[in-house]
């Protein structure tokens, strides 16, 4: 059984800094590419920024110089740097990841999510 924990969200005011940490635990063959994704109240999921195995990155244009992703694969550990924030940045954060695990086939799996909110 595969899981993906995310940590690190909370209240915070605007202009400031969060730093989320999603571990992938369980039966992993290969860890491929993982990411975050956001959903605002009453809007859909967006992609926010994705990293590769081998660390090649991209961003949504609205994080883009404000939000840096990074991971750490001996620990199976993503992490969403997220400075400068603003009131929109405020939505239920998930990470996911491609993975191969016990079942042999590559699949996306998806964090239970954490809430982040900005003050104004």
């Amino acid at each position: 059984q595969v899981q993906l924990v995310e940590s690190g969200g909370g209240l915070v005011q605007a202009g400031g800094s969060l730093r989320l940490s999603c571990a992938a635990s369980g039966n992993i063959f290969r860890l491929n590419t993982m990411g975050w994704s956001r959903q605002a109240p009453g809007k859909q999921r967006e992609l926010v920024a994705g990293i590769t195995s081998g660390g090649n990155t991209n961003y949504a244009d609205s994080v883009k110089g404000r939000f840096t992703i990074s991971r750490d694969n001996a620990k199976r550990t993503v992490y969403l740097q997220m400075n400068s924030l603003k009131p929109e940045d405020t939505a239920v954060f998930y990470c996911n990841a491609n993975l191969i695990g016990g079942s042999g086939y590559l699949v996306n799996y998806w964090g239970q999510g954490i809430q982040v909110t900005v003050s104004s």
